[in-house]
């Protein structure tokens, strides 16, 4: 078996912005600090493929996808929602971003590797069914876990979200399908407010109230998360890797340091090596502070490689 994979695609910075913080330096942050802690040379590095239109209506309906693409602008940058924008290469953009997630699934469950991280933008845990939604154009982790769920393998998936916003697009596209477990930590009364409601026993929101600890963030995650992911038993988990729970990001007021992300991951391994044969696919979420995003992204990989 070969060691975790690396997927992105340099197409992915061609989802331009003007002066929004879901940007392309993001994304280049994340691959130069992998690249010059050396652990980018631990991994296969492969350059990620479009995800196919059959594959995009395994969570978004032929209408809304046909009115993503046909909104694509040339030579300028427009709005398709108040927080979302688009450019001239975001379509592509956004193809490659779900496709390196597919891509990752299915090498995983062809028994290739068993951990990948995808480095991709744009994000994609608040698209809903059919709605554009929080800088996320497709539900980028959402149709990998109904690939997955296609393998007469996989009976459950477990989709853990730690961003600092509540994935409210995933909730909506699982809200009803008990095979997908989704375990959402995010700052509580912050955006998007969205999907709060559900009662279902697989969803599991985890609100934490601004200026949380990384101290109190374990407890809660260990106290809520752990029995729920037990119980469910799932054959591969997910996880929507955002990093703008850290004290320094300047979209939130949460107070995690790189060592709590280190120790989610190593929990969430832990959990893997038990349930799932140690599979795991990262995808990469939120987080606007350059140096805090790309230090922690590090901690992550560092811990999703290491065993």
């Amino acid at each position: 078996m070969s060691k975790a994979i690396l997927i992105t695609h340099p197409d992915c910075l061609k989802h331009e912005m003007e002066r929004h913080p879901e940007r392309p330096e993001r994304l280049t942050a994340v691959l130069n600090r992998l690249e010059a802690s050396g652990v980018k040379e631990e991994m296969n590095q492969l350059l990620a493929s479009e995800i196919t239109h059959e594959q995009l209506q395994l969570a978004h309906p032929e209408k809304y996808i046909k009115s993503i693409f046909d909104s694509e602008p040339v030579g300028k940058v427009i709005k398709v929602d108040p927080d979302t924008y688009m450019s001239e290469g975001s379509g592509r953009a956004a193809k490659l971003a779900a496709g390196a997630v597919a891509e990752a699934t299915m090498r995983v469950l062809d028994g290739e590797t068993k951990r990948a991280f995808c480095a991709v933008r744009p994000p994609g845990h608040h698209a809903e069914i059919a709605e554009s939604f929080g800088f996320c154009l497709f539900n980028n982790i959402a149709i990998a876990a109904n690939i997955a769920l296609q393998n007469p393998k996989v009976e459950r998936v477990a989709i853990l979200d730690f961003d600092v916003h509540h994935c409210n697009g995933t909730v909506d596209i699982f809200k009803n399908d008990p095979r997908v477990l989704v375990c959402s930590s995010f700052q509580e009364s912050l955006f998007p407010n969205r999907y709060l409601d559900f009662s279902n026993t697989h969803i599991l929101n985890t609100p934490l109230a601004k200026g949380t600890s990384g101290s109190h963030y374990r407890e809660r995650i260990e106290s809520e998360w752990l029995g729920k992911i037990q119980s469910h038993k799932p054959n591969l988990i997910f996880i929507s890797a955002g990093f703008d729970a850290h004290k320094d990001d300047p979209l939130a007021g949460l107070n995690l340091v790189e060592d709590d992300y280190r120790w989610v991951t190593s929990m969430i391994v832990d959990l893997a090596n038990t349930y799932t044969d140690g599979r795991i696919i990262s995808v990469l979420e939120g987080g606007y502070n350059l140096e805090s995003l790309s230090n922690s992204a590090l901690a992550h990989v560092e811990a999703l490689i290491s065993s």
